[in-house]
């Protein structure tokens, strides 16, 4: 009888893995028809309140989703989905006056996960690929629009409702949302929540670990948009440092591109002791635009007058408050090669443009070719639901529910200038009182050379930022799995292996390879070929207190 009794149970548990399966990587693998079925089948407003459908749809890999009413703004027409995963799509109100359009992925094979997925700048726009990114890598991913639709900020303009979608409630209301979700759906909460964003949505995932400590365990930013209206501010000050492009001294983005990073590089690329085009530490570049000043019967297209000069050391220095204060650190050198798509491009930056018009003084009318420092106090002074987002502590984060955070930012940044996110992590050592070794425990800033505003560049950038910027889902080259890792099982990312493929593909090849140091160790070149990672070394400069 008790023969009979074991192998009816191993009959129900065999049966039981026909059915949800099981892999190495997770442990919910749901069998066609069943996933398929399932996924119709469920009802996902019974667990979402104040919601309406806008797609419930299981969708096969390979499928190229279509998005029609996608801003044309934001990019992003369509997106092909590498698992099967059954697609939630809600328009969720978050007030009489406003709500958030979701998307919830669930993919065939969950690992247990949950990944909420940001935004960038002050834009609407879902990241379709870094929630395809999570759903690749077994995680149960959401995304919304942020409140509101396209890259700008009309919708802010007399509703307060929608800015506070922005500011943090989007994302919030979307990390309860996919959780419920999920754990509906598959019947089990889940394990750990993650989150991933860049830019804008590197504020929105401080901003999360300041207010929401709880809705995620593990949080991966990267060049943070945080000291948010003093970032704007100093975004808005450049068209008045370059001048139009009809001005007299403007310098075209043929200089900024040509001879003038060439002489940065002159002066400052070889400090790391390597002639590779790329400024390992920009912090140790102290650019002398001086150098550039034509000389006796030069020829003017390869050089500088005194007044363009002065340009560059402006667009080069920190920008200073009312009283004397820093409100923001300057723009690194070396970043002039993008910078002049925006920044150095003689037009007002368009998200500063916009966070002024219609947030700071409620009008579409505001006009940014007098930007001054009444405008720079009447930004920090407004700091709607506190979207400044610069925290002193985020001990309820990392105290009793032992959240990680893992920060990177690249050293060739076109947008938010590195020396933001170094002086970032200092305000927040300098508010728990922290050593760096002790900040290390909760805490983790990378700072990668040669990267650009979140990807691309000639450093060794793709670090598993996103799919595009992703090599595989290895702890020690992914900074999404070394966050996991950190928080599942107590191992820290020492060091970030980074690699850069000739031309940005993969089939030509690796042109180098460089692992990236927490901060504020320093990536030391010590010999050999400076394309491998050996040849260099993680070592903290004598000045510093860790």
């Amino acid at each position: 009888m008790m023969a009979q009794f074991l192998l009816f149970v191993l009959a129900l548990f065999f049966f039981a893995l026909s059915v949800l399966g099981s892999t190495p990587q997770g442990f919910f693998l749901r069998q066609d028809p069943s996933f398929s079925t399932a996924c119709l089948e469920f009802e996902p407003l019974n667990y979402v309140p104040n919601a309406a459908v806008n797609a419930h749809e299981f969708v096969a890999a390979g499928t190229t989703l279509q998005f029609p009413g996608s801003d044309p703004s934001c990019a992003t027409p369509n997106q092909t989905v590498s698992v099967d995963i059954c697609r939630i799509a809600l328009n969720i109100s978050t007030s009489d006056r406003s709500g958030v359009i979701f998307e919830s992925w669930l993919p065939r094979n969950w690992t247990g996960r949950f990944l909420a997925t940001g935004n960038g700048g002050i834009d609407g726009c879902i990241k379709y690929d870094d929630i395809n990114y999570g759903n690749a890598n077994g995680f149960s991913a959401v995304g919304s629009n942020n409140g509101h639709n396209g890259t700008g900020g009309s919708a802010f303009l007399n509703n307060p409702e929608v800015l506070n979608d922005y500011v943090y409630r989007s994302l919030h209301t979307i990390a309860e949302a996919g959780k419920n979700l999920t754990a509906a759906f598959y019947s089990r909460p889940a394990n750990n929540s993650y989150y991933l964003g860049c830019s804008g949505g590197g504020r929105q995932g401080i901003k999360a670990a300041e207010m929401f400590p709880e809705d995620f365990n593990g949080i991966v930013v990267g060049a943070p948009a945080v000291n948010f209206n003093n970032m704007t501010s100093w975004r808005a000050s450049f068209f008045g440092k370059t001048g139009a492009p009809s001005s007299p001294n403007f310098i075209p983005a043929s200089a900024w591109q040509g001879f003038i990073h060439d002489k940065v590089l002159k002066q400052c690329d070889t400090i790391d002791g390597v002639a590779d085009g790329i400024i390992e530490d920009p912090t140790l570049c102290d650019f002398r635009p001086e150098a550039l000043i034509c000389s006796a019967g030069q020829n003017s297209t390869d050089c500088l007058n005194e007044a363009q000069v002065e340009i560059i050391r402006s667009v080069l220095s920190p920008l200073y408050g009312a009283s004397g204060e820093l409100v923001f650190p300057a723009m690194q050198p070396g970043s002039e090669v993008m910078a002049v798509q925006k920044l150095y491009a003689g037009a007002p930056f368009p998200y500063s443009l916009d966070w002024f018009r219609y947030v700071v003084y409620n009008t579409s009318t505001f006009d940014d070719t007098h930007f001054s420092i009444s405008d720079i106090t009447a930004a920090q002074a407004l700091n709607p639901f506190n979207v400044q987002t610069y925290p002193s502590n985020i001990s309820n984060f990392t105290g009793p529910h032992k959240g990680k955070l893992l920060i990177f930012h690249g050293q060739q940044d076109q947008q938010i200038t590195s020396f933001a996110t170094e002086r970032f992590y200092k305000h927040l050592a300098e508010g728990v009182g922290l050593y760096s070794t002790q900040l290390d425990e909760f805490l983790r800033f990378f700072r990668i050379s040669g990267m650009f505003h979140c990807n691309s560049g000639p450093g060794a950038w793709m670090i598993g930022q996103a799919g595009s910027g992703s090599i595989g889902f290895d702890p020690e080259s992914n900074v999404l799995a070394a966050v996991v890792q950190w928080v599942e099982e107590g191992l820290p990312p020492e060091t970030i292996l980074g690699t850069k493929y000739v031309n940005d593909s993969k089939v030509n090849g690796v042109e180098r390879s460089r692992r990236h140091c927490r901060f504020p160790y320093r990536n030391t070149y010590i010999g050999g070929n400076a394309s491998l990672p050996q040849s260099w070394e993680c070592i903290v400069p004598d000045f510093v207190e860790h």
